[in-house]
Protein backbone atom coordinates (compact mmCIF):
# COMPACT_ATOMS: atom_id res chain seq x y z
CA UNK A 1 0.00 0.00 0.00
CA UNK A 2 1.03 3.26 -0.90
CA UNK A 3 2.14 6.05 1.25
CA UNK A 4 -0.46 9.07 1.33
CA UNK A 5 0.83 11.71 -0.30
CA UNK A 6 1.65 15.13 1.13
CA UNK A 7 -1.23 16.90 -0.76
CA UNK A 8 -3.80 13.97 1.18
CA UNK A 9 -2.24 14.72 4.93
CA UNK A 10 -2.96 18.10 4.38
CA UNK A 11 -6.36 17.95 3.43
CA UNK A 12 -6.86 15.38 6.49
CA UNK A 13 -5.29 17.69 8.90
CA UNK A 14 -8.06 19.00 10.22
CA UNK A 15 -9.96 15.49 10.59
CA UNK A 16 -6.71 14.12 12.38
CA UNK A 17 -6.61 16.82 14.93
CA UNK A 18 -10.49 16.30 16.18
CA UNK A 19 -9.52 12.26 16.19
CA UNK A 20 -6.91 12.98 18.87
CA UNK A 21 -10.02 13.97 20.35
CA UNK A 22 -12.32 11.46 19.11
CA UNK A 23 -15.77 13.51 18.69
CA UNK A 24 -18.78 13.12 17.52
CA UNK A 25 -17.92 15.36 14.58
CA UNK A 26 -14.66 13.28 13.85
CA UNK A 27 -16.58 9.67 13.76
CA UNK A 28 -19.82 11.53 12.21
CA UNK A 29 -17.75 12.48 9.63
CA UNK A 30 -15.91 9.03 8.92
CA UNK A 31 -19.24 7.05 9.00
CA UNK A 32 -20.47 9.03 6.63
CA UNK A 33 -17.61 8.33 4.36
CA UNK A 34 -18.87 4.95 4.89
CA UNK A 35 -21.77 5.43 3.15
CA UNK A 36 -20.09 7.00 0.72
CA UNK A 37 -17.90 4.23 -0.21
CA UNK A 38 -20.75 2.07 0.06
CA UNK A 39 -23.18 4.03 -2.31
CA UNK A 40 -20.34 4.23 -4.77
CA UNK A 41 -18.64 1.11 -4.57
CA UNK A 42 -15.16 2.39 -4.29
CA UNK A 43 -13.18 2.11 -0.68
CA UNK A 44 -11.21 5.06 -1.46
CA UNK A 45 -14.05 7.15 -0.18
CA UNK A 46 -13.56 5.63 3.49
CA UNK A 47 -11.49 7.96 5.44
CA UNK A 48 -9.53 7.97 7.39
CA UNK A 49 -7.76 4.23 6.96
CA UNK A 50 -4.72 2.73 8.71
CA UNK A 51 -2.50 1.19 6.77
CA UNK A 52 -2.80 -1.55 9.01
CA UNK A 53 -6.28 -2.23 9.11
CA UNK A 54 -7.70 -5.27 10.49
CA UNK A 55 -10.57 -6.07 8.24
CA UNK A 56 -13.65 -8.70 8.41
CA UNK A 57 -16.83 -9.79 6.87
CA UNK A 58 -19.05 -12.21 8.71
CA UNK A 59 -16.56 -12.41 11.14
CA UNK A 60 -13.93 -13.68 8.43
CA UNK A 61 -10.67 -11.83 7.54
CA UNK A 62 -11.44 -9.98 3.84
CA UNK A 63 -9.68 -7.92 1.69
CA UNK A 64 -11.49 -4.02 2.01
CA UNK A 65 -10.68 -3.25 -1.85
CA UNK A 66 -12.33 -6.42 -3.14
CA UNK A 67 -15.00 -6.90 -0.38
CA UNK A 68 -18.74 -5.42 -0.26
CA UNK A 69 -17.08 -1.97 -0.26
CA UNK A 70 -16.30 -2.59 -4.01
CA UNK A 71 -19.95 -3.13 -4.83
CA UNK A 72 -22.24 -0.27 -5.65
CA UNK A 73 -25.39 -0.59 -3.59
CA UNK A 74 -28.08 1.79 -3.59
CA UNK A 75 -28.50 3.03 0.17
CA UNK A 76 -32.26 3.50 1.41
CA UNK A 77 -31.58 4.01 4.73
CA UNK A 78 -28.53 4.97 6.74
CA UNK A 79 -27.81 5.45 10.68
CA UNK A 80 -24.86 5.69 13.07
CA UNK A 81 -23.98 5.21 16.54
CA UNK A 82 -20.84 7.09 18.08
CA UNK A 83 -18.90 5.72 20.80
CA UNK A 84 -16.79 8.72 21.93
CA UNK A 85 -15.39 6.83 24.95
CA UNK A 86 -14.25 3.93 22.73
CA UNK A 87 -13.31 5.59 19.88
CA UNK A 88 -15.71 3.70 17.54
CA UNK A 89 -19.04 4.13 15.45
CA UNK A 90 -21.67 1.18 14.46
CA UNK A 91 -23.67 1.88 11.02
CA UNK A 92 -27.13 -0.04 9.93
CA UNK A 93 -27.33 0.27 5.87
CA UNK A 94 -30.35 -0.78 4.50
CA UNK A 95 -30.96 -1.43 0.51
CA UNK A 96 -34.30 -2.80 -0.38
CA UNK A 97 -34.35 -1.12 -4.03
CA UNK A 98 -31.18 -1.56 -5.40
CA UNK A 99 -30.52 -4.33 -7.84
CA UNK A 100 -29.86 -6.90 -5.11
CA UNK A 101 -31.18 -6.48 -1.48
CA UNK A 102 -28.63 -5.90 1.43
CA UNK A 103 -28.93 -5.03 5.61
CA UNK A 104 -25.52 -4.28 6.63
CA UNK A 105 -24.08 -3.78 9.66
CA UNK A 106 -20.77 -2.15 10.18
CA UNK A 107 -18.67 -1.71 13.51
CA UNK A 108 -15.22 0.84 13.31
CA UNK A 109 -12.79 0.88 15.67
CA UNK A 110 -10.31 3.88 15.45
CA UNK A 111 -6.63 4.44 17.04
CA UNK A 112 -6.68 8.00 18.52
CA UNK A 113 -3.63 8.72 17.95
CA UNK A 114 -3.45 7.65 14.61
CA UNK A 115 -6.80 9.37 13.71
CA UNK A 116 -7.65 6.66 11.63
CA UNK A 117 -9.74 3.29 10.95
CA UNK A 118 -7.83 0.64 12.30
CA UNK A 119 -10.29 -2.32 12.95
CA UNK A 120 -13.58 -2.75 10.58
CA UNK A 121 -16.47 -5.62 11.36
CA UNK A 122 -19.26 -5.73 8.77
CA UNK A 123 -21.97 -8.10 9.07
CA UNK A 124 -23.87 -8.68 5.20
CA UNK A 125 -27.32 -10.34 5.21
CA UNK A 126 -29.36 -10.56 2.04
CA UNK A 127 -31.37 -13.13 0.48
CA UNK A 128 -31.66 -16.41 2.23
CA UNK A 129 -30.43 -15.07 6.04
CA UNK A 130 -32.39 -15.14 8.56
CA UNK A 131 -35.87 -13.66 8.00
CA UNK A 132 -34.40 -11.63 5.52
CA UNK A 133 -36.59 -9.44 4.02
CA UNK A 134 -35.03 -5.47 3.26
CA UNK A 135 -38.51 -3.99 2.19
CA UNK A 136 -39.87 -4.75 5.76
CA UNK A 137 -36.76 -4.04 7.38
CA UNK A 138 -36.58 -0.41 5.35
CA UNK A 139 -40.65 -0.08 6.44
CA UNK A 140 -40.35 -0.48 10.16
CA UNK A 141 -36.76 0.80 10.70
CA UNK A 142 -37.78 4.46 8.86
CA UNK A 143 -40.85 4.71 11.49
CA UNK A 144 -38.92 4.54 14.35
CA UNK A 145 -37.07 7.31 16.46
CA UNK A 146 -33.32 6.98 17.55
CA UNK A 147 -32.92 10.34 18.05
CA UNK A 148 -30.98 12.17 20.54
CA UNK A 149 -32.33 11.76 24.17
CA UNK A 150 -32.34 14.49 26.36
CA UNK A 151 -29.19 14.64 28.59
CA UNK A 152 -31.23 15.03 31.35
CA UNK A 153 -32.81 11.59 30.62
CA UNK A 154 -29.37 10.01 29.27
CA UNK A 155 -28.55 6.44 31.01
CA UNK A 156 -25.23 5.89 31.92
CA UNK A 157 -22.99 3.38 29.51
CA UNK A 158 -23.22 0.90 32.13
CA UNK A 159 -27.04 0.76 32.16
CA UNK A 160 -27.09 0.74 28.40
CA UNK A 161 -24.70 -2.41 28.37
CA UNK A 162 -26.47 -4.26 31.37
CA UNK A 163 -30.09 -4.01 29.35
CA UNK A 164 -28.03 -5.63 26.27
CA UNK A 165 -26.56 -8.06 28.03
CA UNK A 166 -29.51 -9.50 29.71
CA UNK A 167 -31.72 -9.51 26.74
CA UNK A 168 -28.66 -11.84 24.98
CA UNK A 169 -28.53 -13.90 28.40
CA UNK A 170 -31.73 -14.63 28.38
CA UNK A 171 -31.56 -17.35 25.67
CA UNK A 172 -29.20 -19.53 27.61
CA UNK A 173 -30.34 -18.65 31.03
CA UNK A 174 -34.62 -18.28 31.34
CA UNK A 175 -34.19 -16.52 34.72
CA UNK A 176 -32.42 -13.48 33.89
CA UNK A 177 -34.09 -10.36 34.19
CA UNK A 178 -34.96 -8.74 31.31
CA UNK A 179 -35.48 -4.44 31.55
CA UNK A 180 -38.46 -4.88 28.86
CA UNK A 181 -40.22 -1.72 27.92
CA UNK A 182 -43.83 -1.03 26.98
CA UNK A 183 -43.66 -0.50 24.00
CA UNK A 184 -40.95 -2.51 22.53
CA UNK A 185 -40.55 -3.88 19.34
CA UNK A 186 -38.10 -5.83 17.86
CA UNK A 187 -36.86 -6.23 13.98
CA UNK A 188 -35.56 -9.21 13.27
CA UNK A 189 -34.44 -9.72 9.68
CA UNK A 190 -37.81 -7.69 8.13
CA UNK A 191 -40.16 -9.08 11.05
CA UNK A 192 -41.58 -6.99 13.16
CA UNK A 193 -42.76 -7.97 17.02
CA UNK A 194 -45.69 -4.81 16.45
CA UNK A 195 -46.98 -2.55 14.26
CA UNK A 196 -45.90 1.03 16.19
CA UNK A 197 -48.29 0.97 18.95
CA UNK A 198 -48.64 1.61 21.94
CA UNK A 199 -48.73 -2.46 23.19
CA UNK A 200 -45.50 -3.69 20.89
CA UNK A 201 -43.51 -5.93 22.85
CA UNK A 202 -39.95 -7.80 22.27
CA UNK A 203 -40.40 -10.55 24.91
CA UNK A 204 -41.56 -12.61 22.23
CA UNK A 205 -40.21 -15.64 20.25
CA UNK A 206 -37.22 -15.76 22.33
CA UNK A 207 -35.45 -19.57 22.05
CA UNK A 208 -33.64 -21.20 24.97
CA UNK A 209 -30.46 -23.27 24.37
CA UNK A 210 -28.48 -20.80 22.83
CA UNK A 211 -24.90 -19.18 23.37
CA UNK A 212 -24.84 -15.26 22.69
CA UNK A 213 -21.06 -15.00 23.01
CA UNK A 214 -18.25 -12.74 21.95
CA UNK A 215 -19.82 -9.76 22.19
CA UNK A 216 -18.26 -6.92 21.27
CA UNK A 217 -19.99 -3.32 22.34
CA UNK A 218 -20.11 0.20 20.58
CA UNK A 219 -22.09 2.38 22.85
CA UNK A 220 -23.67 5.45 22.05
CA UNK A 221 -25.61 7.70 24.90
CA UNK A 222 -26.63 10.27 23.21
CA UNK A 223 -29.12 8.21 21.00
CA UNK A 224 -29.15 5.43 24.25
CA UNK A 225 -27.59 2.55 21.57
CA UNK A 226 -25.66 -0.16 22.12
CA UNK A 227 -24.75 -2.13 19.09
CA UNK A 228 -23.51 -5.91 19.84
CA UNK A 229 -21.41 -8.10 17.67
CA UNK A 230 -21.58 -11.91 19.02
CA UNK A 231 -21.57 -15.39 17.94
CA UNK A 232 -24.90 -16.64 17.88
CA UNK A 233 -24.61 -20.53 18.67
CA UNK A 234 -21.65 -19.97 16.52
CA UNK A 235 -23.37 -18.03 13.73
CA UNK A 236 -22.61 -14.18 12.56
CA UNK A 237 -25.05 -11.91 14.40
CA UNK A 238 -25.56 -8.46 15.43
CA UNK A 239 -27.81 -7.12 18.06
CA UNK A 240 -28.57 -3.48 18.77
CA UNK A 241 -30.88 -1.88 21.25
CA UNK A 242 -32.39 1.21 22.03
CA UNK A 243 -32.29 2.11 25.55
CA UNK A 244 -34.61 4.93 27.29
CA UNK A 245 -35.18 5.09 30.90
CA UNK A 246 -33.14 1.94 31.41
CA UNK A 247 -35.36 -0.22 29.58
CA UNK A 248 -35.63 -1.46 26.07
CA UNK A 249 -37.27 0.17 23.35
CA UNK A 250 -35.90 -1.15 20.03
CA UNK A 251 -33.76 -4.16 18.88
CA UNK A 252 -32.82 -4.63 15.60
CA UNK A 253 -30.84 -8.55 14.59
CA UNK A 254 -28.71 -8.98 11.76
CA UNK A 255 -28.31 -12.98 11.81
CA UNK A 256 -26.22 -14.41 8.69
CA UNK A 257 -27.01 -17.60 8.24
CA UNK A 258 -24.96 -18.81 5.19
CA UNK A 259 -21.65 -16.97 6.13
CA UNK A 260 -19.58 -19.90 6.34
CA UNK A 261 -20.86 -21.35 2.74
CA UNK A 262 -20.90 -24.92 4.51
CA UNK A 263 -24.19 -25.48 3.25
CA UNK A 264 -25.26 -25.67 7.28
CA UNK A 265 -27.46 -22.99 7.43
CA UNK A 266 -30.78 -25.39 7.87
CA UNK A 267 -29.16 -26.74 10.96
CA UNK A 268 -28.07 -23.05 12.58
CA UNK A 269 -31.64 -21.81 11.63
CA UNK A 270 -32.98 -24.43 14.29
CA UNK A 271 -30.34 -23.00 16.81
CA UNK A 272 -31.53 -19.12 16.09
CA UNK A 273 -35.40 -20.63 16.80
CA UNK A 274 -38.66 -19.46 15.38
CA UNK A 275 -39.73 -15.41 15.69
CA UNK A 276 -43.34 -15.97 17.46
CA UNK A 277 -46.58 -13.24 16.36
CA UNK A 278 -46.54 -10.38 19.28
CA UNK A 279 -49.30 -11.70 21.98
Amino acid sequence: MHSPSLVALVALGPLLASAAECTREFLKTSADSLVAAQTAGDPSLLKPVSPGLIYHENFAAAALQSGILASPIKIDHSRHSLDTTQCATYTELISATGAKPYVLGTQMWFDPEAGAISKMDTLISTTGDWLFNATGTLHWASREDWGAIPESQRNPRAVIQAAADAYCDIFSDKSVVVPWGRPCARLEGGAYTGNGGPNDRCDVGIPSGASLVDRRYVIDETVGAVSVFLSFSGIPDSHEFRVEGGKLRYVHTITVMSARGDGKGKGRRRARGVMSPPV
